[in-house]
């Protein structure tokens, strides 16, 4: 302060000072509103499920809600942590219903459990509970289910669309044989069980080179007839993988309330369109063409509802793009070389372990940063 002027600088003391760790920049949004958001998000999938599988479709949902809610309940009162705090804001719910729908309508209440432990004590509590998750918990449970129960992971049932007027599609699908037949015999058949698209292509013999068998080796399963019902839902399959129409009536719901990185689902899809239209090019009787891949199996679902998690994935753009390329390029190779038939799960997986890599790698600069000029001579 100069002897002239009469305004005084008055700095604040220490004490006074406020300090905080980050975020110091607020949103109006809390986890239970994005939770709640995404719930909504997912009711065109649950409801294509439940139309296309009826209630034992509802069944599966319930049970998986029910079961990881109590769980994570049961955790919290034994960790001393309050008992309704995760449960209220929603996070619970959407792990139940994101684990029923990458199960079968087919699939047993004890499973249903067996997959609630997998996903909330071993795929989110253990690591400290929401936001400390390094894998995403649905995906934990569905490979962890995989490997310990084949069986009972992979018996489907057929949807309700796959009838009788569609022999040219829906024949190849029925493991049950001539239950036409078997009806009009007036034989009780208590249940029918059927393949999925990916599954019967997996064990379709390969065949190398450009002959007229290498072409039509998929065209039973990779046809426009087949691509419309695969797209409508009339498929084999978990309850959240068979509607490509419903999935992505969710994910516009998704992209328009901000809630996921556009880059994810973009890139995901693209790299396996690219990837497996590459390899159908130069074999196409190793791999069906590229909208097969797209609109079977769980590409769909993940690429809008598990791979988008916030938690488990990148939070930079450059990052979401480089985790959706990496991840495209591994489901295709566990699809087309792998031992199963499905490699969406496990390729989350492994993209979750790589997250911290790569978010490194994609770490956006500080404004006004520049390195460090370099010692001449030696230091």
């Amino acid at each position: 302060m100069t002897q002239d002027s009469k305004v005084q600088l008055m700095l604040p003391k220490g004490e006074e000072l406020l300090l905080s760790p980050s975020p110091h920049i607020h949103d109006k949004e809390s986890i239970q509103s994005i939770m709640l958001k995404v719930v909504l998000a997912m009711l065109p999938v649950v409801a294509a499920g439940v139309y296309f599988f009826g209630l034992d479709a509802l069944r599966v949902i319930g049970w998986c809600v029910f079961f990881c809610v109590g769980l994570e309940m049961v955790w919290c009162f034994f960790a001393g942590k309050p008992v309704l705090g995760t449960v209220k804001d929603g996070s619970t719910l959407v792990t139940g219903i994101l684990l029923a729908l990458n199960l079968s309508a087919a699939t047993s209440w004890w499973v249903c459990l067996l997959g609630g432990i997998l996903a909330i004590w071993l795929g989110k509590q253990v690591f400290g509970g929401l936001g400390q998750n390094p894998f995403n918990p649905a995906a934990v449970a569905r490979v962890g289910l995989l490997i310990a129960l084949p069986r009972e992971l992979t018996t489907w049932v057929p949807a309700r669309g796959m009838t009788a007027d569609l022999n040219s599609y829906s024949k190849a699908f029925y493991t049950t044989p001539d239950f036409t037949r078997l009806q009009e015999a007036g034989q009780v058949v208590d249940g029918m069980t059927c393949a999925t698209p990916l599954s019967l292509a997996q064990t379709t013999t390969k065949v190398l080179g450009h002959g007229e068998q290498a072409a039509y080796n998929f065209a039973e399963i990779a046809n426009p007839e087949a691509y419309w019902q695969y797209f409508l839902g009339n498929m084999g399959g978990c309850l959240g993988e068979t509607s490509a129409l419903a999935i992505l009536a969710g994910g516009v719901m998704l992209l328009a309330m901000k809630l996921i990185r556009w880059q994810i689902p973009v890139f995901y899809i693209g790299t396996v369109a690219l990837f497996s239209g590459l390899v159908n090019l130069l074999w196409p009787g190793v791999t069906p063409p590229p909208l097969f891949h797209l609109l079977t199996g769980g590409l769909m679902l993940a690429a809008f509802f598990m791979a988008t998690d916030m938690v488990t994935s990148p939070i930079t753009p450059k990052g979401a793009a480089i985790f959706a390329v990496m991840l495209g390029i591994m489901t295709c190779v566990i699809r087309i070389w792998g031992g199963f038939p499905e490699g969406v799960s496990f390729s989350i997986l492994l993209m979750n372990a790589l997250v911290p890599l790569i978010e490194k790698i994609a770490a956006i600069k500080p404004f006004g940063f520049r390195k460090a000029a370099a010692v001449k001579g030696g230091a």
